[in-house]
């Protein structure tokens, strides 16, 4: 993924927004002001947002790049 791609927004117009979704975060992160996202299934990707600041920024990820970052992590 060295190629830099424009993602699409996660506010889109239609029936999902950011309120409809579940966000969710590991069940290995704790209050102790760790660095953690969460995360959303969407209807065409992940929904990705800090967890300490979950009314900023947001990212929406298509299934291949999830797939692609996770299995990079992975590896790591």
């Amino acid at each position: 993924m060295s190629k830099r791609q424009r993602l699409p927004r996660l506010h889109t117009e239609g029936d999902e927004t950011v309120d409809d979704v579940t966000w969710r975060k590991s069940r290995r992160s704790n209050d102790q002001g760790g660095e953690c996202v969460e995360l959303a299934a969407l209807a065409e990707g992940v929904g990705v947002r800090d967890s300490k600041d979950p009314g900023g920024p947001k990212l929406h990820i298509d299934p291949a790049a999830f797939r692609a970052l996770l299995a990079n992590l992975k590896q790591q």
